[in-house]
């Protein structure tokens, strides 16, 4: 199959772009997100339609946030959007014409990564995304595992703290409450109030205020030396490298490819989470250590990966 469109649904805007089978986007194009389930379909299709002008292209790969189920058609159950049971797959067929494939988004990335990315040269990987929340993807033998029912690889629902800090699924100590950009604001703001004196930069950098720190105010306070900023990246890298090591524990991939947007900040999070993995790896001083590794792809990652998918058929 030549020529596949790439679709990532995000909370604010849907991207779709034309991939070749060497994961090269040659077409790209973004609308805002609507409010509505059938709207997000109708745009879906528009901006297919859009990019598919000027090219011969035979499916369509589209990354959701959510659970699909295992016939990658279905999307069974997406928060944000408000779908249930959602026919995705056929309503966007009807719409355009092309075959579609549907795949839940942090799968979709991981499979970027594998196939064009950081992941090149292995054959067992384990992709995390440290975003707002914190998605994952499995690709073992080569292949990406999705479980019987479609719905595996959700590691921030993971349970890492009995009865911990609430989450959106509506369970308690989940992984991404202790792992994720949300997280790293409220490592933040804990600190800062508790010692202002140590956060000058941190404060300075938002509206002088604790309330008003942001997840890119914690990023630059960190790069000029604020103390608060730095310890807050280290007590997210704390739980995210613990929770790799569980990981390699059932896995036993070669490599993990760490994305999202908080991995953008390279060596300042990834130094302190490889600390945090080789002190919690079961083991560590007798065995092979899997590398844990920066995302190549940033944002592009599930458009390539969801595009690679479709043509995977």
């Amino acid at each position: 199959m030549g020529l596949t469109i790439g679709v990532d649904i995000g909370g604010t805007k849907i991207a779709a772009g034309v991939v070749d089978e060497a994961g090269n986007i040659l077409a790209t194009c973004k609308v805002p997100t609507p409010s509505t389930p059938e709207g997000v379909i109708d745009a879906i299709a528009d901006a297919v339609r859009t990019v598919s002008a000027d090219h011969d292209v035979e499916a369509v790969g589209i990354g959701a946030a959510g659970y699909v189920d295992d016939k990658r058609a279905t999307v069974l159950f997406a928060p944000n959007i408000n779908w249930r049971h959602e026919a995705l797959k056929d309503k966007v067929e009807q719409r355009v014409g092309l075959p579609v494939v549907v795949e839940n988004d942090a799968n979709a990335a991981a499979w970027g990564e594998y196939r064009f990315g950081a992941g090149q040269g292995h054959d067992d990987v384990i992709c995390i995304t440290l975003g707002t929340g914190l998605g994952g993807g499995i690709i073992i033998g080569n292949k990406l595992r999705r479980g019987r029912f479609g719905v595996a690889a959700e590691f921030g629902h993971i349970r890492v703290v009995p009865d911990g800090l609430l989450c959106g699924c509506g369970s308690q100590g989940c992984w991404e409450q202790y792992a994720s950009g949300r997280a790293l604001v409220r490592y933040a703001k804990q600190r800062a109030n508790a010692t202002p004196e140590n956060a000058t930069i941190l404060l300075g950098l938002g509206d002088g205020t604790v309330e008003g720190i942001e997840g890119k105010h914690i990023s630059a306070a960190a790069r000029q030396g604020d103390p608060v900023a730095i310890d807050s990246f280290r007590e997210l890298a704390r739980w995210a490298g613990a929770g790799l090591a569980d990981l390699a524990s059932l896995f036993d991939p070669s490599a993990f490819i760490v994305g999202g947007g908080v991995s953008d900040e390279g060596d300042l999070v990834l130094d302190p989470i490889r600390k945090s993995f080789k002190r919690w790896l079961i083991g560590g001083q007798w065995r092979p250590h899997a590398q844990v590794l920066a995302a190549q792809l940033g944002g592009k990652a599930g458009l390539v990966g969801a595009a690679d998918l479709a043509r995977q058929g």
